[in-house]
């Protein structure tokens, strides 16, 4: 049975659990109510019984008020499990297609690449003979001024602006250049990024990791936000997961570009600012994700790392976002994670995921 099949079975399970000791706690409620008719006993016979019953329904009670309390965290977990199986499943699946879409893009754009630069060089000579040609024919005008060939040379250079061109195609060349550099920086980002997950932690260089995922998510903030990575000099490497690292920078770079997006009005703020740091703190890597926009307010940032709690319109955020970066750091990376934030200046995500091993995983982080 796939194991997602499973996990919403043992969810039924606890639901109808829970159904059932409310189930109980009425019966016994009721059984008192029966007893304490009149004509079932004595008067005295009735209170004795009516309070041994009211001592074993409020043990019972208290019992299984703790075992609904166990019950209903054990099922918060199952569905956080469960959402972070689905969201497994779902970026594998996204990973494969963008590896393959990126290895697809990136032959053709080597080629138009090369070509491109090529047309570049052969475009540096070329003027240097259109140059030439110029100073012959100034030349051969003033001594076969009346030669039709002089003329029609004349003909042509008007009708093809060459001034115009010779000024215009060398910096076309280099905007093309650049745009392909671009292209070819962003296929490379997606192939880094869409690399199978990794069982066991692997030492990684945390600044190749951020770089990687923001060049991603650039669609989701260049309308929106500058975007800028700062990174202290002479950064140690860090043992994780890399491919839910990636995912977690992710999580907090979309969650600051909607942020933002929430603030932009037209004449007031056409764009925010993103900032994603990395530092050394003591024996924790430090990585930061700070943005300017409206901030979390002060009555739900108890709740932001809960599973399925969101602020957002009903088909717009699932809740789970946050939920999965809070499991991916303290879990599965003993690490830390908080959030500062001031309603109309902004939220930062501050964590700290540790620059050592636990010594059973030290042999997959050599």
């Amino acid at each position: 049975m796939p194991e997602e099949t499973l996990l919403e079975t043992s969810a039924a399970e606890y639901e109808r659990k829970l159904a059932a000791r409310d189930k109980t706690i009425e019966v016994l409620k009721r059984r008192i109510a029966q007893e304490a008719r009149p004509g079932n006993a004595t008067p005295f016979a009735i209170l004795e019984q009516n309070m041994g019953l009211e001592k074993v329904v409020a043990r019972k009670t208290l019992e299984l008020q703790n075992e609904r309390h166990e019950l209903e965290k054990a099922l918060a977990e199952l569905r956080l499990t469960q959402a972070q199986l689905l969201q497994a499943q779902k970026m594998e699946s996204i990973g494969q297609l963008a590896a393959g879409i990126a290895h697809e893009i990136n032959t053709p754009t080597q080629y138009v690449c090369d070509n491109v630069g090529f047309v570049k060089t052969a475009t540096v000579a070329l003027i240097t003979l259109l140059d030439a040609a110029l100073a012959l024919a100034e030349v051969a005008r003033g001594k076969m001024a009346a030669e039709p060939v002089v003329a029609e040379f004349d003909a042509v250079i008007k009708r093809t602006k060459v001034e115009f061109l010779r000024h215009q195609i060398p910096s076309a060349l280099d905007e093309s250049l650049e745009g392909l550099g671009h292209i070819a920086k962003i296929v490379g980002a997606m192939k880094e990024f869409s690399h199978p997950a990794q069982s066991e932690k692997e030492w990684v260089d945390v600044r190749e990791v951020i770089n990687t995922t923001v060049t991603v998510a650039r669609n989701e903030w260049k309308y929106v936000a500058e975007l800028e990575t700062h990174f202290e000099d002479n950064l140690p490497q860090l043992p994780c997961l890399r491919d839910i690292l990636g995912q977690v920078i992710l999580n907090l770079v979309v969650n600051a570009a909607h942020a933002i997006a929430d603030t932009i009005k037209e004449g007031v703020k056409e764009k925010g600012r993103i900032i994603v740091s990395a530092a050394q703190n003591g024996a924790y890597m430090e990585i930061r994700v700070e943005d300017d926009g409206g901030g979390i307010p002060v009555g739900i940032r108890d709740r932001i790392f809960e599973p399925f709690f969101t602020t957002k319109a009903v088909g717009k955020g699932t809740g789970q976002g946050l939920a999965i970066v809070y499991s991916t750091v303290v879990d599965k990376h003993d690490g830390q994670i908080r959030c500062e934030s001031q309603e109309g200046v902004g939220t930062t995500f501050i964590m700290q995921l540790p620059l050592h091993c636990d010594k059973e995983e030290e042999p997959a982080c050599k």
